[in-house]
């Protein structure tokens, strides 16, 4: 199975391209999902939540504070750090687990969105990354629209996260969302071709044989580190990237 990574950044449209996706038939794992449902009450993160921030980040229905919580952590980075410590392990065991249900049901591809694949470094382990793009100051406009915040405020979200461009260079398929939804939906049907073709035959010789699906996830991964490696040193030396990032729809870097 293929294991696609979706990536982009706060009002880049990264949902809405997950749900053209989903429209797709393609099986959807979303991050923002699985961190609500692995701090439900009752839930292990739940409990380590409350015994480090206290009762007063619940709600009187004894659900967590989500808005009251972020608030806390916002500017208190070592308050961050912690709660991630608590949160990620747990929404990564929960994306584990949903990818493997995908892979014992013959799925053929799969897609984990998740609004941090780049910053937490999972894009290690997925087969291909896709990012959402769209202009710092389309994002920005978009953001002080869906929140009704004003600029400043806007702006304090955007530098509180890795810049969309930044991603970029992680990016198998850049999808670029400045325009219409139709141009969205073309893009994604344009890479659903591509993903479709990469995924080939051989999805299901390695479902039919585990150990060699698990040789050619392996082989994978470690081309996808030892290629990020090889364009950071270049970077690094000051030479011209081998690929160049062109944002039409569905590029291939």
């Amino acid at each position: 199975m293929l294991v696609v990574g979706l990536t982009g950044g706060i009002a880049s449209g990264k949902s809405t391209v997950s749900s053209l996706f989903g429209a797709h038939h393609i099986p959807i794992v979303d991050a923002d999902i699985l961190a609500r449902k692995v701090v439900e009450p009752g839930k292990p993160a739940y409990s380590k939540i409350v015994s480090y921030f206290g009762h007063e980040v619940l709600l009187p229905n004894g659900n967590i504070d989500r808005p009251k919580l972020g608030s806390i952590i916002f500017n208190d980075d070592a308050k961050r750090k912690k709660l991630n410590s608590i949160v990620h392990p747990a929404v990564r065991k929960a994306m584990a687990w949903e990818v493997l249900k995908f892979w014992i049901r013959g799925e053929k591809i799969c897609i984990v969105d998740v609004p941090l694949l780049i910053e937490a470094g999972l894009w290690q382990y997925v087969g291909r990354v896709i990012v959402v793009y769209c202009s710092r100051e389309l994002q920005l406009q978009r953001l002080m629209k869906r929140d009704s915040s004003n600029r400043e405020a806007a702006l304090s979200r955007l530098n509180s996260q890795l810049a969309l461009s930044s991603k970029l260079e992680y990016a198998d398929h850049v999808i670029d969302n400045s325009g219409s939804l139709q141009d969205l939906e073309s893009q994604v049907i344009g890479i659903v071709k591509r993903l479709e073709k990469d995924a080939s035959w051989t999805w299901r010789l390695n479902w039919l044989l585990p150990p060699l699906g698990l040789v050619s996830g392996l082989l994978c991964l470690a081309g996808r580190i030892i290629r990020r490696k090889y364009k950071r040193n270049r970077r690094r030396r000051g030479e011209p990237p081998v690929d160049s990032i062109d944002l039409k729809p569905n590029i291939r870097l």
